[in-house]
């Protein structure tokens, strides 16, 4: 599917696509975080980005695509919330109806970000529906767009708009980096940022990182096929339980990958208290993937110059407060 696969010239088109909407999201520096790793360590914050995450640039850059006459009929998405906000404030832009099918556990943060866009939202059960049959069936109901979270050519070249930004950043600050770290789900995120990376800063090592149990990349890329993660009890991280990498995104990954982790929940726990306490950000547990893989030693950075995308800061707070909590009576 080699002809079906995005390059990086549509990750540089889809840049000046979305650049009228889209922030430029800053990639910051911490002495105490450099200290702490022995290495320089660049965090890219998306938690920046409108709706709190990256998933507005992918929809962004689907739905400014979709013809005029087409557009009254909306778009359906399905998403645990970041897509789903990133679907319903794109669609917003250009007066676009939109559906999205969200499961009913989804954080009360998520569902009333993605309702204040004026989406509209059909809930299903994780355990038991296929979100993905509900979608389709809303589809063609109402002639609507489906538009992807992962597994799409403009969803993962307006992705990629992140790694594209680091590496003109990097460029500009005259920086030469080792690697640059990721979390993954299906898989559109950290592909995106591969492709951009591996033609802008050749020979960089990009790192997927997942949770525990959740880790479908990172099985596949051993297995040198698309193979499903065993799943079981849901990840704290609840935006990376994508079992299996979406075919774009892994074949994509399965070219310019260099390195695929896996992190538990309480290294995950532990990055989003380090973000808060330390760092002074605020990050929900999925958006701390490639920091906990730092963080933990999952990934060795000593005395390299690496760079984690911070991808969401779409949590309910008090689970940002549970994690900090400290353990024992100070």
């Amino acid at each position: 599917m080699s002809a079906d696969l995005p390059v990086f010239a549509d990750i540089e088109a889809a840049a000046a696509r979305i650049a009228p909407y889209a922030i430029r999201t800053p990639l910051i520096e911490n002495a105490v975080l450099n200290d702490k790793l022995d290495a320089r360590v660049f965090l890219k914050l998306e938690t920046l980005q409108r709706t709190g995450s990256f998933k507005f640039r992918g929809a962004l850059n689907k739905i400014s695509q979709i013809a005029p006459a087409d557009r009254a009929k909306g778009v359906v998405a399905f998403s645990s919330g970041n897509h789903a906000q990133g679907v319903a404030a794109a669609a917003a832009l250009f007066s676009i109806p939109a559906l999205i099918v969200m499961p009913k556990d989804v954080p009360a943060a998520k569902l009333e970000g993605t309702r204040s866009y004026g989406a509209e939202v059909v809930f299903y059960d994780r355990l038991r529906d296929d979100r993905e049959a509900i979608a389709r069936a809303l589809c063609e109901e109402r002639g609507a767009t489906l538009v992807r979270p992962f597994d799409d050519f403009d969803i993962v070249a307006g992705q990629g708009t992140i790694g594209l930004e680091i590496a003109r950043e990097a460029a500009a600050r005259g920086v030469k980096l080792d690697a640059v770290l990721a979390p993954c789900s299906g898989g559109g995120v950290v592909s995106g940022i591969a492709l951009a990376i591996a033609a802008a800063i050749p020979g960089t090592r990009i790192a997927s990182v997942e949770p525990e149990n959740y880790d479908g990349m990172r099985r596949s890329i051993a297995a040198g096929r698309r193979v499903a993660a065993p799943g079981g009890t849901p990840s704290i991280a609840d935006a990376l339980m994508a079992p299996t990498p979406g075919e774009i995104p892994f074949a994509l990954a399965h070219r310019h990958l260099t390195d695929a982790l896996a992190v538990t929940d309480a290294e995950l726990t532990a990055a989003v208290a380090y973000a808060a306490r330390t760092l002074k950000l605020i990050v929900e547990p999925s958006g701390t993937a490639g920091l906990a893989a730092l963080l933990s030693g999952r990934f060795l950075s000593s005395g390299k110059i690496v760079v984690a995308v911070l991808t969401g800061a779409n949590c309910d707070f008090f689970a940002v407060a549970q994690a900090c909590a400290p353990t024992r009576p100070i």
